[in-house]
């Protein structure tokens, strides 16, 4: 054998190897992708984000996600928050757990109070995903949703999540298709983020973290239960929902004015945010700082490109302690802000997060910025977001984001 056969048979050997050695989980069940400044690992319950370090204004790595350090615990967790997982087949709330298609009216699981969540207790969150492919900068997972697996979500749904990383971006595009029906079809990542891993001795809480939502100055208005009214409001620059007026703006900066508690609902019971935001044309976000109840209006909705040819950057979350700044791209139409008002303290922290004396999850101490088309758009057809919400047959519903991780 020539010395030129012998070196790309040994490559050929070693890439074999490695290639083999990356498709594998580690010893612990996760699987890792990585790439400069960034590295994710995610295990197939759910499809579900576990780790993602990225540098802080030091150069140390941070985990700035939520998660558990036992992979094998995250379908035993009985409150089971949707840690970093994609829910569906339809995501957020259907009110009154009922839609109407065709004419004909289905009921589907009542697992949020009246309302249905995120299709109800057997959403793809709780499912086993296949691992389909793995490299070393990125992992697809694929899912089977047989119909009426979720009450009353009718037809196979087939889909898929590949996660990817370049250069301090994390990337998410998903597809899914329902080959014999229409069905309710809508999807996000849903990830938890607290950009300090809960090492700012001041505080555990993400009220000092700024979020800027450049083209997000309108809102769905919500009843207590955060189902959509219908009202399409828009917030007034300094108001508790304006994160649009200017960057730089801390997620608690109404605080301390007595609407913030109840902000989100639950008679009073939610501090904070758990709110849908629509992403507007410029021309629209800038508003005119006044709100408006009428839903009829005739509403552009556009995907926003930069001058780059790529989709903008729709929100920015960032904290000075830290350091870390995370940039939101998305082809969706809006994003839920959950300021993670329903953890108790009752879920403990991974070792990789918290300090001494603090181990758990508290209050309003982490938050979840969610893209996906309209809540309950299935039930508001003013909105005219219903043919987008119902897949099939035999269309292809296609989901896109990502995140860039970088300092201030």
């Amino acid at each position: 054998m020539r010395v030129s056969e012998y070196f790309f048979t040994v490559l050929a050997v070693v890439t074999a190897v490695v290639g083999q050695n990356a498709s594998q989980p580690g010893p612990d069940g996760r699987y890792t992708i990585s790439a400069e400044g960034i590295k994710a690992q995610f295990i197939p319950y759910g499809a579900t984000l576990t780790n993602l370090f990225v540098k802080d204004k030091n150069g140390k790595d941070v985990d700035i996600v939520l998660g558990y350090d036992d992979p094998a615990y995250y379908p035993k967790d009985p409150g089971h928050p949707v840690y970093n997982a994609i829910p569906g087949r339809y995501v957020a709330r259907i009110g009154n757990a009922t839609y109407t298609l065709d004419n004909v009216t289905y009921h589907t699981e009542k697992n949020d109070g009246t309302n249905t969540l995120h299709s109800g207790t057997n959403n793809w969150s709780f499912r086993e995903w296949n691992v389909t492919a793995v490299k070393s900068d990125s992992i697809t997972f694929s899912i089977l949703d047989k119909s009426n697996s979720s009450l009353n979500m009718l037809g196979d749904v087939k889909a898929q999540v590949t996660y990817s990383v370049t250069n301090g971006t994390w990337k998410i595009k998903m597809d899914a298709t329902s080959p014999d029906r229409k069905t309710p079809l809508m999807l996000t990542q849903h990830t938890y983020f607290n950009l300090d891993a809960y090492k700012d001795p001041s505080t555990a809480k993400v009220w000092n973290h700024t979020l800027y939502l450049p083209f997000s100055s309108r809102y769905l208005d919500a009843g207590q239960d955060a189902v959509p009214t219908g009202k399409i409001l828009t917030a007034a620059p300094g108001s508790i929902n304006d994160f649009a007026s200017a960057p730089g703006i801390e997620l608690g900066h109404s605080s301390g004015s007595p609407e913030f508690a109840g902000n989100c609902g639950a008679d009073g019971a939610c501090e904070g945010y758990n709110g849908y935001f629509l992403i507007d044309e410029p021309s629209q976000a800038a508003g005119s700082g006044q709100q408006s109840e009428d839903a009829e209006d005739d509403y552009e909705y556009i995907e926003v490109d930069d001058e780059a040819g790529q989709l903008a950057i729709v929100a920015s979350l960032s904290s000075s302690f830290s350091g870390i700044k995370a940039e939101l791209r998305t082809d969706q139409k809006g994003l839920t802000v959950y300021s993670c008002n329903w953890f108790d303290g009752t879920s403990a922290l991974k070792s990789t997060q918290g300090l001494e004396g603090r181990n758990t999850v508290g209050r309003s101490s982490c938050v979840a910025i969610e893209a996906h088309d309209f809540p309950d758009g299935i039930n508001h057809p003013e909105w005219n977001r219903t043919d987008a919400e119902i897949t099939g047959p035999g269309e292809t519903y296609s989901w896109e984001s990502s995140w860039t991780f970088s300092t201030l």
